[in-house]
């Protein structure tokens, strides 16, 4: 629903603009892993606009330890999915062109073995200001850890030569119909009380923030 409703067509624009990019001219079919792809919005968002700009359609494979998250993702026809763990991707070597780990935890050993010589990581991970209204109403003024993802960057440039690091962010207008999924996706709300939860429900949040940094890496 928050894929369908455009909540993060900016974000989907950027990554498949950096694919793009990357395939140039060239009539290369581009093979796209996406490692933790959840229910498969993002991945079929992808696709969606490399086709609307390149015409021809990339392989695209979705993988989800996650039964219920492959099972929502089949209703996006245009990719393949596959449930199983990014640990031990039932993948043989050197197969993707294109890795995606997007607001997902990683394997990077993986990542490097089913990557081509060649080939990208794509990793998104939240910037400070992401999600920023839904995180003071459910936490108010308990305190809640100093945001920070000095670690994140760091394992990602001890595993890949970074090639770019680019910021998405935008405000997003939220129907009072949004609210209830946006809640039950993000990990911000798994430690909250049921309660809380309802009370979050019963206000008003006219708009959220996305903000965001794209990564890129090779081997």
């Amino acid at each position: 629903m928050l894929c369908g409703e455009g909540l993060f067509e900016p974000l989907h624009a950027a990554v498949s603009d950096t694919i793009l990019k990357r395939l140039g001219s060239g009539n290369a079919q581009a093979r796209i892993l996406d490692a933790g792809c959840g229910e498969g919005s993002h991945l079929s968002g992808i696709r969606d606009n490399i086709v609307r700009n390149a015409g021809r359609p990339p392989l695209t494979v979705g993988l989800d330890i996650s039964r219920d998250g492959i099972g929502a993702a089949t209703a996006y026809a245009n990719a393949i999915w596959c449930v199983g763990d990014i640990a031990a991707c039932p993948f043989a070597g050197g197969q993707f062109g294109f890795i995606l780990n997007m607001l997902s935890p990683a394997n990077y050993a993986e990542f490097r073995r089913l990557m081509t010589a060649d080939g990208m990581v794509i990793k998104v991970i939240p910037e400070r200001d992401y999600l920023k209204e839904l995180r003071g109403a459910l936490y108010g003024g308990l305190p809640m850890r100093t945001f920070a993802n000095d670690r994140t960057l760091q394992l990602f440039r001890e595993n890949f030569r970074q090639t770019d690091a680019k910021r998405v962010r935008y405000r997003f207008p939220l129907d009072k119909q949004l609210l209830e999924p946006l809640l039950r996706m993000t990990p911000l709300s798994w430690r909250v009380t049921e309660e809380r939860l309802q009370q979050v429900l019963a206000m008003s949040l006219p708009e959220i923030t996305i903000d965001l940094m794209i990564l890129t890496g090779e081997k």
